[in-house]
């Protein structure tokens, strides 16, 4: 088992930066992807970044490559999701994933997920 907790969300302002954190603790030498997923009311969650958990390759949504950036410290257990140059359509609760098959890619099927912190751009 994998308990993930984030923080860092809040209320910005368009074009502001936000670094989002995510505690995991448990079974973490098991982990294959962390993840970083949003979701909006009335939409799917969907898969913003990934990070391979003990090599360091990241991956990113066409709509957050090149703003975003996920990074990770294995002797803390934390992943990071930096966050720059923020829009309005970023706004979504934040939701940390952790999976440990590599099997199935590093954008779906994450077993173990976080509460969701709430990220708020306003224009």
């Amino acid at each position: 088992q994998v308990q993930l907790v984030e923080s860092g969300g809040g209320l910005v302002q368009a074009g502001d930066s936000l670094r989002l954190s995510c505690l995991a603790s448990g079974r973490t030498s098991s982990m294959s992807f962390m993840g970083w997923f949003r979701q909006d009311p009335g939409k799917e969650r969907e898969f913003a970044a990934a990070v391979v958990w003990n090599g360091g390759r990241t991956y990113y949504s066409d709509s957050v490559k090149g703003r975003f950036a996920i990074s990770r410290d294995n002797a803390k257990n934390t992943v990071y999701l930096q966050m720059n140059s923020l829009k309005p359509e970023d706004t979504a609760v934040y939701y940390c994933a952790a999976k440990e098959s590599f099997l199935t890619g590093w954008n779906r099927e994450y077993k173990y997920w976080g509460q969701g912190t709430q990220v708020t751009v306003s224009s």
